[in-house]
């Protein structure tokens, strides 16, 4: 059964004739990909969608010179990325993920290849991150060198289109300033 997308587009503000839009691209999108057979579990609907093919995006990713050269980057909880953290641990890499929703005062784990207590592919899932990885407030974050950021859509000028929280959007700003969550969310 298809999942019904919330509407996060009431908290993102803005014009109502841009919010349509981007719902309407989104619901484009995600039907598409349901009539191709390329949604994967848990579905496309209402989320960043897990894909057919994830698992070599993730390995382009992998053969950049951005992320050869990166110690420490920072991932999307999303399905669609759990490729992408899973060779970040067998590369070395630390990552950084944040907790879903950033519902916690420690809102990122961190997870340090040196210190897992699951392998990869299971430390890079939520289930496993909550097992395996260190929660840590925003003044413990270390410098990240790449940010791997799902998205719905993503223009030829390379703006994405998430799926409306704009939770990937926070989480970015919450890693980039320092800040507090509630100071942060204040500034929205």
């Amino acid at each position: 059964m298809a999942r019904t997308a919330p509407r996060h587009d009431r908290d993102a503000g803005g014009p109502a004739e841009v919010l349509a839009a981007k719902a309407a691209l989104r619901q484009e999108v995600w039907s598409a990909m349901r009539a191709a057979r390329v949604a994967r579990f848990p579905g496309a609907a209402g989320r960043i969608p897990n894909f057919t093919g994830a698992e070599a995006a993730a390995e382009r990713l992998r053969g950049l010179p951005e992320w050869r050269s990166a110690g420490t980057l920072k991932a999307n909880p999303d399905s669609a990325q759990l490729p992408v953290r899973q060779r970040a641990l067998e590369d070395g890499k630390t990552v950084y993920m944040a907790v879903p929703r950033l519902a916690a005062a420690e809102p990122f784990f961190a997870l340090d290849p040196a210190h897992l207590s699951d392998p990869p592919r299971r430390a890079a899932s939520i289930s496993g991150a909550t097992r395996s990885a260190r929660r840590v407030a925003l003044a413990d974050l270390t410098p990240v060198d790449l940010v791997v950021m799902g998205c719905v859509a993503a223009g030829e000028d390379g703006a994405r289109l998430g799926k409306g929280g704009g939770f990937a959007d926070l989480e970015f700003a919450l890693a980039a300033s320092g800040k507090g969550l509630a100071s942060v969310i204040g500034d929205r």
